[in-house]
């Protein structure tokens, strides 16, 4: 992509408010396109751009998430920045792919928590499991969004660029303390190579491995896993579902709603409203067949 043309689309991108983390995997996407061709990107015909998704899936087979950051980017590009007509430029529908969470026991968490190296990764698991944390909001904690006060946590400028409070665990306070003492970070809670600079979502991901591994645990993929822990652990607690739509940041019901489907056995231990009244049906009955 030529210099002014990727300039006008980042800064398009820019004033659309997009995170840094998604105007960069959109400018990779079609950079990759236009090296593909070798050719600018405005200068391609809707057939070059259908051949070159098929070559992502059918030749490259990449995961369905790496398409779907080519296909955002491409129709943001053609359709929302270039302005072309929608008979002009096609792409065939993304299916959404209905994939539930992988969830942990508490026990499996415990273990992952206690697996951690040092003091440093047991305190960051407790707070991604005990505050329900995403990894970007994470490594972008801050010890003045610790508000021991109130056991709550402020997230700021989170997914969708909103700010939000979220649980403070009391046990999770406990790791933060002693790291503390032993690390004394200054701005940034976990910081990377130089105090005044937050760790890599990159370290943050393999501290979480590391320890998974060393747990012995099979089950789950990223260090996502325990935020999805923490959500159904409060659900199963019995927690409200709006409660927990706010700890997790989730613009929609409908995406928090999706831990319901990570518990098949939760209709089991709900009763019926008439069993917590003073009804007794009296008189004598004879056996029924039910």
């Amino acid at each position: 992509m030529n210099t002014p043309l990727r300039k006008r689309f980042n800064d398009y991108l820019t004033l659309q408010r997009f995170s840094d983390r998604t105007i960069d995997s959109y400018m990779q996407a079609v950079n990759a396109l236009a090296r593909h061709y070798s050719q600018s990107p405005d200068k391609l015909t809707n057939q070059q751009i259908q051949a070159y998704l098929l070559y992502l899936m059918q030749e490259r087979k990449l995961a369905w998430n790496s398409c779907n950051v080519a296909f955002s980017a491409l129709n943001h590009f053609y359709l929302k920045f270039l302005k072309r007509k929608a008979g002009d430029f096609w792409m065939p529908p993304r299916p959404r792919l209905q994939k539930l969470p992988e969830v942990l026991s508490k026990e499996e968490v415990c273990a992952i928590i206690n697996a951690g190296r040092n003091i440093r990764h047991q305190a960051l698991l407790a707070m991604v499991y005990g505050s329900g944390l995403r990894v970007g909001e994470l490594v972008g904690l801050k010890i003045a969004h610790v508000d021991s006060n109130r056991m709550l946590v402020r997230v700021e400028q989170g997914k969708g660029r909103k700010d939000r409070y979220t649980l403070l665990a009391p046990k999770a306070l406990d790791y933060l303390r002693i790291y503390w003492k032993a690390f004394r970070p200054q701005d940034y809670i976990f910081f990377g190579k130089f105090k005044d600079l937050p760790m890599s979502v990159t370290t943050a991901q393999r501290i979480y491995n590391h320890a998974k591994k060393t747990a012995g645990v099979t089950r789950g993929k990223g260090i996502h896993t325990l935020r999805h822990c923490f959500a159904t652990h409060l659900l199963e607690q019995g927690v409200d579902i709006y409660y927990i739509k706010k700890f997790l940041g989730h613009s929609s019901i409908q995406t928090t709603m999706v831990y319901f489907h990570v518990q098949p056995n939760r209709s089991v231990s709900i009763h019926s409203p008439l069993d917590a009244t003073d009804n007794i049906p009296g008189g004598d009955h004879e056996p029924a067949p039910i």
